[in-house]
């Protein structure tokens, strides 16, 4: 380990926006948007803000008491707590998800980039209707060389602000961008909610459809918490890594997904009313910002201005969150292999762009080669042809390894970490040590104990499941139906239980 004095927040305002800026992404602006319109609106964001409070607050705090307790990397910090035990690979796989996030994340950040510029040249509002928006994208992302230099100079943003350092760096850029993002939004929320019929919009995004629920929208709503709170990939580690002891971890914990949670919602209400009052569907899939909404802007007075400010607008959200991903990496060479922050920052980032090159050109040029095609012959065309996770190309299958699996997977065995593994009496020292009036200690380390490993396990096992589509395979399809009634029942029942023993406790014993 470094002997190196650790860096640390300025503020903390400062912290709290960073943090915010590394939930507030892409996560928020474009994959929440378009999951919610193909999973029922309102349906889906009321089981999402139950993932979001029932598991994905208390691993955020988790995370935050690991990394401030042992001021480590998410590999140093399971170290320092565990030496010598499997744990640290814990740590490490955090590392390498952040690895695989960023290598995608930084293709999509490149187009944003690149519909930033053109939609202040005016040609992003000149898209009048969905099929010239279509060929618009598709020019884009089937030029391998274009999608290349944009993925390479959102790599190159990331670097250099990630290089600079804690207080130089990070936490100076989220200071400015983040309540710039806030105010833009304001404005596109304003703009969408005057339009005549905007209404329908408002609707479909409070009335929950009850219909869309499903175990798929359960996996597809906390893999997007994970996604978006950062977790499992050990971010809130590293970030609360940097924190003072006087830093209140449990309002932090509320604090950022509040603003996370609420921003997301506030997009659906940025881009949901126009939709609806310009007549246009809301199920439109990953497309959504890049060929649906330039013709919402092509029908507004003022297109030009309003897609400007949109693409700013999801520009600055995918930079504030690109930072805490390489940061993640780069905290583990800087804090046990002693290099340098700048050498971290572009040895590692440079890695990151070689990573991503398949994911560049998995939508344009090699864009209909999926895993199961490549292996060819009887393999591509038999019974492995037929599992869902086979047939996605290098991008796909890399946001869907990750974000469905590697994170969750991390996040479970955080919960079980701090709720089973760490002495009780060190979490509640971490957690209360900045926040003495904290009351609801013992239900947090019962919702680790209990309630997170049950869901997130179930809901891991149902998308293993899912892989297996019900035509090519009937016999899955039937267990799972089977087996759905009882999982909302082992989960409330659990979460019962995480109260009532935090609640109850045999006479003489301590609080």
């Amino acid at each position: 380990m470094s002997d190196t004095v650790r860096e640390s927040w300025g503020s903390k305002a400062g912290f709290l926006l960073a943090a915010a800026g590394s939930a507030v992404g892409l996560g928020n602006i474009w994959r929440f948007t378009y999951i919610m319109g193909e999973n029922g609106g309102g349906a889906f964001i009321a089981v999402y803000l139950l993932c979001i409070a029932a598991i994905g607050v208390p691993v955020f705090l988790a995370e935050l008491a690991i990394g401030r307790h042992t001021k480590r990397n998410p590999v140093g910090a399971f170290e320092a707590l565990r030496p010598g035990t499997f744990w640290k690979h814990v740590g490490a796989l955090g590392v390498v998800a952040g690895f695989m996030i960023l290598s995608f994340y930084s293709v999509v950040g490149g187009w944003v980039i690149y519909y930033l510029a053109q939609s202040v040249l005016g040609n992003v509002s000149a898209l009048s209707s969905p099929e010239a928006a279509g060929v618009y994208f598709n020019g884009l992302t089937t030029s391998g060389g274009a999608g290349t230099m944009l993925h390479a100079l959102f790599m190159l943003v990331t670097i250099a602000i990630v290089a600079r350092g804690i207080r130089g760096g990070i936490e100076k850029v989220s200071k400015v961008l983040m309540p710039l993002l806030l105010a833009i939004l304001v404005i596109l929320i304003v703009r969408g909610l005057l339009l005549p019929g905007a209404g329908e919009g408002v609707r479909f995004l409070l009335w929950p459809d009850l219909t869309k629920l499903s175990p798929s929208v359960l996996l597809t709503a906390m893999g997007h918490a994970f996604f978006t709170l950062s977790l499992g990939m050990g971010a809130m580690i590293t970030y609360g890594s940097y924190l003072g002891r006087d830093a209140n971890l449990p309002r932090s914990s509320l604090d950022v997904a509040a603003i996370d949670t609420g921003i997301a919602i506030a997009a659906g209400f940025a881009i949901f009313p126009a939709l609806f009052a310009l007549g246009m569907e809301p199920g439109q899939g990953p497309g959504l910002i890049f060929v649906t909404l330039p013709v919402v802007f092509s029908q507004l007075a003022g297109g030009t201005v309003f897609a400007t400010l949109f693409f700013l607008l999801v520009f600055m959200a995918a930079i504030t969150s690109s930072i805490s991903m390489l940061e993640v990496v780069a905290a583990y060479f800087i804090d046990e292999r002693d290099w340098s922050r700048p050498k971290a920052a572009w040895v590692l980032g440079g890695m990151i762009f070689v990573l991503g090159l398949p994911s560049a050109l998995a939508t344009g040029p090699m864009a209909g080669m999926s895993i199961a095609g490549l292996l060819g012959g009887a393999a591509g065309q038999g019974a492995l042809g037929n599992i869902g996770i086979l047939n996605l190309n290098w991008f796909d299958l890399i946001s869907h390894v990750v974000s469905d699996y590697m994170l969750p997977i991390g996040g479970l065995f955080v919960a079980l970490f701090v709720g089973w593994v760490w002495e009780q009496r060190l979490a509640r020292a971490e957690v209360t040590d900045g926040c003495p009036g904290f009351a609801w200690c013992g239900v947090w380390l019962n919702m680790l104990r209990y309630l997170a490993p049950l869901v997130i396990a179930q809901v891991l096992a149902l998308g293993i499941l899912a892989e297996f589509p019900a035509e090519h395979f009937p016999g899955v399809a039937s267990f799972v139906a089977a087996v759905e009634p009882w999982l909302a029942v082992s989960a409330a029942v659990a979460a019962l239980a995480a109260v009532a023993l935090a609640v109850w406790r045999p006479q003489g014993e301590p609080a």
